[in-house]
């Protein structure tokens, strides 16, 4: 249950490899849905207004959800998104639909999971319980109270950190894998 600060932090710090697999731009697309995603868990604090069966740490933090997200959110920008990709974020390479999905949906997935892992290492004893592998285990999986949520030291140190290593790592743009899945450059 890390504050807004650390979830960005940890969803920058899961999305630390689009630098090795991505140029610059798509690496920063990339990053910047992960960001999104690591915030999507949360809705249960709206949800639960409008459905009151809903609680925190309930069904939108399991990998069931997370899965769901990434599926769904990679196949509306598998729809929504090739052609504005192609147009304003890589005009030297066409993006087809396969590579769109596996592109956001891969950010969606990295994002809702990094909220989950940050819970697990913050979540205190006053919280309601995490049970990440519903429905698959029924119960509280191990959660270590390695740093209290609020704390402002660890969130914003960590976002800190996190920044420090993506401004490296966006400054040496040398790093790229290239597969099918390339975003950016065209693949040797």
């Amino acid at each position: 249950m890390a504050d807004v600060a650390g979830h960005i932090a940890v969803g920058a710090l899961f999305a630390i490899p689009a630098w090795f697999f991505w140029s610059r731009r798509p690496a920063i697309v990339f990053i910047g849905i992960t960001i999104i995603s690591a915030l999507l868990p949360d809705s249960d604090l709206y949800l639960r207004k409008v459905f009151p069966t809903i609680h925190h740490h309930g069904v939108t933090h399991t990998l069931l959800f997370t899965v769901l997200v990434s599926l769904i959110g990679g196949a509306i920008a598998a729809v929504v998104l090739p052609d504005y990709l192609n147009q304003k974020w890589f005009p030297e390479r066409s993006l087809d639909r396969e590579t769109v999905f596996v592109f956001c949906g891969s950010a969606f997935f990295l994002g809702s999971l990094s909220h989950i892992f940050a819970d697990m290492l913050s979540a205190p004893d006053i919280a309601s319980r995490l049970e990440p592998l519903w429905p698959l285990v029924n119960g509280q999986i191990v959660t270590l109270d390695v740093y209290y949520y609020n704390s402002p030291l660890v969130n914003f140190g960590l976002l800190a950190v996190t920044l420090v290593i993506h401004a490296v790592l966006y400054w040496q743009d040398g790093y790229q894998i290239t597969d099918r899945y390339t975003v950016g450059r065209e693949s040797s």
